[in-house]
């Protein structure tokens, strides 16, 4: 993608726009949500200032607010390859996550398993592992190398057992950008007959998707990672959501995928959905807004793989920062965590923000297992960078010259009478 073209393209978001007299915002917290795209605004507006109401009724506006679930439910699974039915949206990844355990209860026993990782966020993690205590089940984890940032899977097979009922996993982590090789667990799973719960709330604003590729029964993600308003999305393979036995009112409806949808829906963060997708349907090309949709993903990609990689350049050179990035050849999206030697994190990122404007974020960011792990937590977590398809050369160029100024001004060395 031409530098042109990604002038062009930060046009479409109103937070990118310049203000006179005010130092612009460089936005780096990509990973923690993106800025949101105008035909998201514009969505949520027009269904705000046309007539909101809720379902089923008889009157225009009812009527109009049905065809909006129809639309959001249909452009996901453009997005992700998969059937309208299969969608449910709800308040956010981790309500949904908690929901669907709670599901699945009925499913397993004491004598069970349930499998999580120690390299994912909490919220695809903690679900399974209070799902595996409410019915007195053994939880597992599949470890993270503290060297590679990746996921250590040469013993599935001694992981992943007869007993194994759930396996949850992320496609790429929040933290390290790592993307895990899920064919081969979800393969493993599939030996046994047990579920696979996928968190690709971190991967859908960087990788094309495809569910029914994936074979997985689940898929979660959230559309404030991708140029939308905050909202959540699960994807349930009909085989399972049809059997599921969710909580929900007695006159609530029966069928796929209202089920699991319990009250209101929030209409107009449905309705931003739509320009968020139609936001990324819009860089592409095809005959389909699937194809459209891959096109546009592929491209956003081709662009933060290009900064990534100056990025992760300077970073692995710069003596004092210990950058946590898995070795070549390892698929990662645009997503760095690092320490600054002998500084606290929020220490960091307090002066970017003051001196730079730049909006980088610090802490365990949920990933707490990982944080425990690799010791970072006594120095208040990681520093994290990470891109979006707005972000620019010139803005990588400055936080390069302004990561160098702060470690002139900020990191002590040691005296050789101290060392």
């Amino acid at each position: 993608m031409s530098e042109f073209s990604v002038q062009k393209l930060r046009e479409a978001f109103p937070a990118l726009r310049p203000v006179e007299n005010k130092k612009p915002f460089i936005f780096f917290d990509g990973p923690g949500g993106t800025q949101m795209a105008q035909q998201a605004v514009d969505g949520m507006v027009d269904y705000i200032t046309q007539g909101m109401a809720n379902l089923h009724g008889a009157f225009l506006t009812s009527i109009r607010t049905d065809n909006l679930l129809l639309e959001g439910r249909n452009a996901i699974a453009d997005l992700l390859n998969c059937s309208p039915t299969e969608v449910a949206f709800g308040q956010n990844m981790t309500s949904l996550a908690f929901s669907i355990a709670r599901s699945l209860g009925p499913f397993l026993s004491s004598s069970d398993e349930v499998v999580v990782t120690e390299l994912d966020h909490r919220a695809n993690v903690d679900p399974w592992v209070t799902l595996a205590k409410d019915r007195g089940a053994t939880v597992t984890f599949i470890p993270a190398n503290p060297n590679t940032y990746t996921l250590e899977l040469g013993n599935l097979h001694k992981i992943i057992t007869e007993k194994t009922k759930v396996v949850a996993v992320g496609l790429s982590s929040n933290v390290t950008g790592t993307v895990t090789d899920v064919n081969a667990i979800i393969a493993r799973a599939k030996e046994v007959n047990a579920l696979v719960i996928i968190d690709a709330v971190h991967a859908v604003p960087h990788l094309a998707m495809d569910f029914k590729k994936l074979g997985c029964d689940v898929l979660l993600c959230s559309a404030y990672k991708f140029f939308g308003p905050h909202l959540g999305i699960a994807v349930i393979a009909e085989s399972l959501f049809e059997k599921l036995p969710v909580y929900k009112l007695a006159p609530a409806p029966q069928e796929i995928p209202d089920k699991l949808e319990t009250g209101t829906q929030n209409h107009e963060g449905i309705a931003g959905l739509l320009g968020a997708i139609q936001f990324i349907q819009n860089l592409g090309e095809g005959s389909t807004r699937r194809e459209q949709l891959t096109s546009g993903m592929q491209r956003i990609a081709a662009h933060e793989d290009e900064l990534a990689h100056r990025v992760e350049t300077f970073l692995m050179n710069v003596p004092e920062v210990r950058l946590y990035r898995a070795p070549e050849g390892t698929p990662k999206t645009p997503t760095f965590a690092f320490t600054v030697e002998n500084v606290p994190a929020r220490e960091v990122t307090t002066w970017f923000a003051q001196n730079y404007n730049m909006c980088i974020a610090d802490g365990h960011f949920y990933a707490s297992t990982l944080a425990d792990k690799l010791k970072v937590n006594p120095m208040g977590g990681w520093v994290r960078i990470g891109l979006a398809p707005y972000n620019t050369l010139e803005e990588i160029q400055l936080f390069e010259k302004a990561l160098q100024e702060f470690i002139s001004t900020h990191v002590k060395k040691l005296q050789p009478s101290q060392v």
